[in-house]
């Protein structure tokens, strides 16, 4: 399988040049509708840079055109449609399909799970990415990985929660394997695309909602509907997205354009997570001055959350056979991860932590 896409940026692009990629190939159109809406210039606009990217490198030869979310199909029906061929390709997160195959909640994130720079070790270094698209494969599709938001926040609730009873009866705006959680809890979770959240908070037909950090949840408005702002992200330390590829349109695309699209889904990775970790902090100074009340999830409440995660886990893992092999071997990769952190620089940022707090 091709790694491309998971290479350094730099080293990516500085291997083609457009007129080498360009000279002798046919023009090719595609199609690409997102999951995400215009307004969120973080997420949709990493469809929009593979796109410019592509033409750029093929002297404009290799079109993609994207479509945000609602343009051209509804946003979480991506991957019925690439499978389908009714689009070449689109842009989404493999969580928003775990109703076909919970094992794709591992291209995205599970609860407690890695970090965008653990994700991208596991998927380079660590037969991720081989195991990744051998689930896409029963759907007809390629996988290239093409940005993370980074670590995300607990969400915004009507509510507060000071204990995990807090949670009974709550509807709650959740994707992926998170539901499966809250369920456990008490919750009711409901899968909602973005243009939709604020309206159904300020209806009351949710009563919390999980979806990014403060920028693209600003861009929003959900403090403006919801009050109690909670964090840290242990259920989500990062969410990579997808482009997806129906597998013949990419088994007939010339391999320079191949290499091309790898390439500018790198770029846009690396620049959407640089986006995000800019971003954010000004964004929350600004929601906290807006009256926003910024809170920590109780212990007790992690803790409970982290209990949920590992039963639904192991339930997975008892009746999917994909998402077992997909799962041990995750968390193989994981539990060395954390040693590391433990061992340097995990354990050196608790460190600066600790003197910030003194000074």
């Amino acid at each position: 399988m091709h790694r491309r896409a998971l290479l350094s940026t730099t080293a990516a692009l500085a291997a083609v040049s457009a007129p080498a990629l360009a000279q002798g190939n046919p023009a090719v159109r595609w199609r690409m509708p997102s999951s995400f809406p215009k307004s969120l210039d973080t997420v949709y606009g990493c469809a929009q840079a593979i796109s410019d990217t592509v033409r750029k490198l093929t002297d404009g030869k290799f079109v993609i055109s994207p479509f945000a979310a609602g343009e051209l199909m509804p946003p979480l029906a991506i991957l019925d449609a690439v499978q389908g061929r009714s689009v070449e390709c689109g842009h989404t997160a493999g969580f928003y399909y775990v109703g076909k195959e919970p094992a794709l909640a591992f291209d995205t994130g599970v609860p407690f799970g890695m970090t965008p720079r653990q994700h991208s070790a596991w998927m380079a270094r660590g037969g991720g990415l081989e195991l990744m698209r051998g689930v896409y494969d029963r759907f007809d599709a390629v996988q290239i990985p093409c940005g993370n938001t980074g670590a995300q926040m607990g969400g915004w609730f009507r509510k507060e929660i000071k204990q995990v009873s807090d949670f009974e009866g709550l509807r709650m705006r959740v994707p992926g394997l998170l539901g499966k959680v809250y369920t456990k809890l008490g919750a009711t979770p409901q899968q909602l695309p973005a243009a939709d959240v604020y309206p159904a908070l300020e209806k009351g037909t949710l009563d919390a909602a999980e979806f990014v950090g403060p920028y693209d949840d600003e861009k929003l408005g959900l403090s403006k509907v919801a009050r109690y702002y909670y964090g840290p992200g242990v259920m989500e330390l990062g969410a990579s997205l997808c482009f997806i590829v129906n597998k013949k349109a990419w088994a007939e695309l010339p391999e320079a354009y191949r290499a091309a699209l790898e390439a500018a889904c790198a770029q846009a990775g690396a620049d959407m997570l640089a986006k995000y970790d800019a971003n954010n902090v000004p964004a929350l100074k600004r929601i906290v001055g807006a009256g926003a009340r910024l809170s920590y999830w109780p212990k007790p409440v992690m803790d409970a959350l982290h209990k949920a995660t590992r039963e639904v886990m192991e339930e997975e893992s008892k009746t999917n056979e994909t998402f077992a092999n997909v799962y041990g071997k995750w968390r193989s990769f994981l539990d060395e991860q954390l040693l590391w952190g433990s061992v340097n620089d995990g354990a050196a940022e608790q460190y600066m932590l600790g003197t910030r707090r003194k000074t």
